[in-house]
């Protein structure tokens, strides 16, 4: 693989890497893979979820899933679901760190594995999880003019999520809060995510 781009290796120094084992958590565990690609402007595999799925149909998404028994850490989940979802090979992944996990509205404690990727990589989509796939580059989270906080009620209370408004699609949740905070490492966004993700957003 080529040597690591500048942006991505500002995410290798800050980000941890410690790949430890899953620990007993407050809430389901769940592990994805923000795959970015090895090019002066990294991409990110992003993709669209299926439209039949019970959480978050239709919704921009990384692949990803739930922990499972064979999983031994939350990178075992992260790289075997991508395999899954979108054909990433495992041995194509060189992990760079973990942001810490983040919980969803819908209760699962979301651990984010972050991983350089070659450039040119041949994806094949599951379509019981994707109806697509696709990447952007990462330097457009950025981008302030594209990023906003909205005030959400969720079971009763008033939280701020973050979204990305990306041409005719909406990023939001826990997917747009992880893209702002790589961002913001990266490039020096300096985004604002006001919120504790220990909680359910």
């Amino acid at each position: 693989m080529p040597s690591v781009p500048e942006p991505l290796q500002k995410l290798e120094q800050t980000l941890a890497c410690e790949r430890l084992a899953w620990r007993i958590g407050d809430f389901p565990q769940a592990a994805v893979l923000v795959a970015l690609s090895a090019e002066k402007e990294p991409q990110v595999l992003l993709g669209r979820r299926a439209a039949h799925l019970k959480h978050h149909p239709g919704e921009i998404a990384f692949p990803g899933g739930k922990r499972e028994r064979i999983d031994t850490t939350p990178w075992c989940t992260a790289k075997r679901e991508a395999n899954e979802e979108a054909g990433v090979l495992e041995e194509l992944v060189q992990p760079l760190g973990e942001l810490p996990p983040l919980v969803t509205r819908t209760g699962f404690e979301v651990h984010p594995c972050v991983a350089c990727v070659p450039a040119q990589m041949r994806l094949q989509i599951d379509k019981q999880e994707f109806d697509s796939l696709f990447q952007l580059p990462l330097l457009r989270f950025a981008d302030p003019a594209l990023f906003r906080l909205e005030t959400m009620r969720v079971q009763g209370e008033e939280r701020k999520v973050p979204h990305y408004r990306i041409q005719d699609d909406n990023v939001w949740g826990v997917t747009a809060a992880v893209l702002a905070m790589l961002a913001n490492i990266a490039y020096d966004a300096g985004l604002d995510l006001q919120r504790d993700w220990k909680q359910k957003s």
